[in-house]
């Protein structure tokens, strides 16, 4: 049996463009703490968690319909392997009907076997379903804020 690879919906009143260009502007709804550009195929970028980090490479672009992004490098501290997240990708894909987009968001590598599986459930879970959703349907921003950036 296939492990399943961690993975959410959510649906809104919002144009495909309208999510596709709010799911690149990362720092206001994942973390403010980033670094690089996230839009364009090719752009490299990282978000820091106090002495943790995530290195992405954006290897996928299909404006409005899809963007993938490919973890190069990581350091989660509090798991037994730092490197957990390495070579994992992570997926949006979007699709729109009538005046909706329904974007389904998937974390290849994320399965039930690995360590933070748990925890990074409920963390990805308060991103997309939370402040992500939020971000596009109000605009309002509510990523994780600044402290303790190493």
């Amino acid at each position: 049996m296939k492990k399943q690879d961690y993975t959410t919906t959510i649906t809104a009143k919002i144009t495909a463009e309208h999510a596709f260009k709010g799911i690149a502007e990362v720092s206001k709804w994942w973390t403010e703490n980033l670094d690089g550009k996230s839009s364009n195929l090719g752009d490299l970028f990282t978000v820091h968690f106090n002495e943790s980090f995530v290195l992405f490479k954006v290897i996928e672009v299909d404006p409005g319909k899809k963007i993938v992004w490919l973890v190069i490098d990581c350091y989660l501290h509090w798991l037994k392997d730092k490197k957990e997240w390495k070579d994992t990708k992570i997926s949006f894909e979007l699709s729109a009907m009538n005046d909706e987009t329904t974007i389904v968001f998937t974390h290849l590598g994320l399965t039930e076997a690995v360590e933070c599986y748990n925890d990074c459930v409920k963390g990805w879970d308060q991103y997309i379903k939370g402040s992500l959703f939020t971000f596009l349907t109000d605009g309002k921003v509510a990523p994780q804020i600044k402290k303790n950036v190493i």
